[in-house]
């Protein structure tokens, strides 16, 4: 696995060290023991897939509060995706500061997201699978949102949004009261 720090400090982009021959490749998309190597945490309790069916589809911006803050390793798997990361880190000298990337199937990127990371998409195609692999369970008592279009961030979406579900739509601008 290759691993390069983003410009916001505790976020990486993973890459599949690809072994190749006439057949094609074999890589690792996930080591716990390279994780913890890299200072990152690879306790993955939990694997979720993401189907979107339409281009300029919008998931996000989502968190889990404390004690259920959890960490993401994200991989686009069929499609293609504008992954973004906003770090909530009060401390972090990157808060409030945002990152997005395109993971596609063919680039085969991940974007591993710290806790306390805010997280969202969109689909640059129609038929958009994503997987995330996540080191906490989910908990609906400590789910939150910050509205993707929030101008405090100003975060440029490369493609219009067509389709957001209500909840993503008003999830609330971003205040200090809301950290997770």
């Amino acid at each position: 696995m290759i691993f390069t720090e983003t410009k916001i400090k505790g976020a990486y982009i993973i890459e599949i060290k690809k072994l190749g021959d006439e057949r094609g490749f074999f890589g690792r998309s996930w080591c716990k023991n390279e994780m913890e190597d890299h200072g990152l945490n690879g306790n993955v309790v939990q694997a979720n897939t993401s189907f979107s069916a339409f281009k300029g589809t919008l998931r996000g911006m989502h968190y889990q509060k404390h004690p259920f803050e959890e960490t993401k390793l994200i991989r686009c798997t069929k499609g293609s995706i504008y992954d973004v990361i906003i770090d909530l880190r009060p401390d972090s000298p990157t808060f409030k500061q945002w990152f997005g990337i395109e993971l596609t199937a063919d680039n085969y990127k991940m974007l591993y997201v710290p806790e306390k990371f805010a997280h969202g998409f969109i689909t640059l195609e129609p038929n958009c699978e994503v997987t995330y692999l996540v080191t906490q369970f989910y908990a609906p008592e400590a789910e939150a949102g910050i509205r993707f279009n929030d101008p405090q961030f100003g975060i440029k979406w490369p493609t219009d949004v067509t389709v957001i579900s209500d909840k993503d739509q008003n999830h609330p601008d971003f205040n200090s009261s809301m950290l997770p």
